[in-house]
Formats: C-alpha cells, sequence, structure tokens
C-alpha cells in the first residue's frame, strides 16, 4: 500500500475512533469536503483541530507545527499510531487545559441517557 492510501485509511480510522471515544460525529475531511484545504477529519467538537498520522516512524515536532499552522483559532491535536498500535493524541502542555475546557464542554453538552 502506498503512502496516500495508508493516509487516507488512516484518516477514516480516526474518524472512526474519534466517534467511538467521544461520542461525536466525524469523517474523514477531504472525503466529505473535498479539498486540499479540508482538515483531516471533520468533526462535531468545535474548538479542536487534529491532524492525524499513521506513520511508523515519529516526526512529532513537525506534526505539531503542521496541526499549529492549520489550528486556526482552534486546540491543535495529533492523532497518531504506528502499524499494529493503539491510536494516541497529542496535545502541546500549554493547550492542555483548552482542550480538557473544550472536550468537557462537549462531553456535558451530549444528551444523556435515560435511567430505566
Amino acid at each position: 500500500m502506498n503512502s496516500r492510501e495508508k493516509g487516507k485509511r488512516g484518516e477514516r480510522e480516526a474518524a472512526k475512533a474519534l466517534a467511538e471515544t467521544f461520542g461525536c460525529e466525524a469523517q474523514r475531511g477531504v472525503q466529505f469536503r473535498g479539498g486540499e484545504e479540508s482538515p483531516d477529519v471533520r468533526h462535531s467538537i468545535d474548538g479542536l483541530h487534529f491532524e492525524v498520522k499513521r506513520c511508523q516512524r515519529m516526526q512529532m515536532e513537525d506534526w505539531m507545527s503542521q496541526a499549529v499552522g492549520d489550528a486556526g483559532d482552534n486546540v491543535p491535536l495529533v492523532l497518531h499510531r504506528k502499524n499494529n498500535k493503539e491510536w494516541m493524541l497529542t496535545v502541546r502542555l500549554t493547550d492542555a487545559r483548552d482542550f480538557a475546557t473544550t472536550l468537557a464542554a462537549f462531553i456535558a453538552a451530549l444528551p444523556q441517557e435515560m435511567d430505566e
């Protein structure tokens, strides 16, 4: 599999993992928006930007720089994994509080399950 196809597959996998983990809507960005300007993953958590990387060789500083450059006013995050490993999420320490606050607000707004 070439790296472009691996990247596309990684973005689809990441979107699925985000949806399962956070209970948000998520899909591959280019797949649904159709342009190079689209984020790797489009999702329903306002205020967060996910840069997705599925690579064997870690280049975290480069990846985070890309996330920061693409995030605008959103919190830049890198969602990454190696082959046969689980997804990892990296956030800059300086953004950790904003990330936690944004995620907590999103989770608090989710519909609560009714007790039977």
